[in-house]
């Protein structure tokens, strides 16, 4: 098994809005995905701040994510 993880900082008060992305859009994607096992996350509020870790069968597989599909990903995700 192998692991990806990311860091997030998000803009203040955005928690819920960067939830609902997470589990509307960015876990369906990731459940398409070869290899793709399951994803755990962590939000700190108060510190703006949110940590993924998706958990993948092998590396290649968690690679192959990284250079097709989270350029993808990151698109859908709110900025300044």
């Amino acid at each position: 098994m192998y692991s990806r993880n990311v860091s997030f900082k998000l803009k203040a008060k955005s928690a819920a809005e960067f939830t609902s992305i997470l589990e509307g859009l960015v876990i369906p994607l990731l459940r398409r995905q070869k290899g793709f096992e399951d994803e755990i996350s962590f939000i700190a509020p108060e510190r703006n701040e949110a940590m993924a870790i998706s958990l993948w069968d092998k590396k290649e597989d968690a690679e192959a994510y990284d250079r097709k599909t989270y350029p993808d990903v990151l698109k859908v995700l709110p900025r300044d």
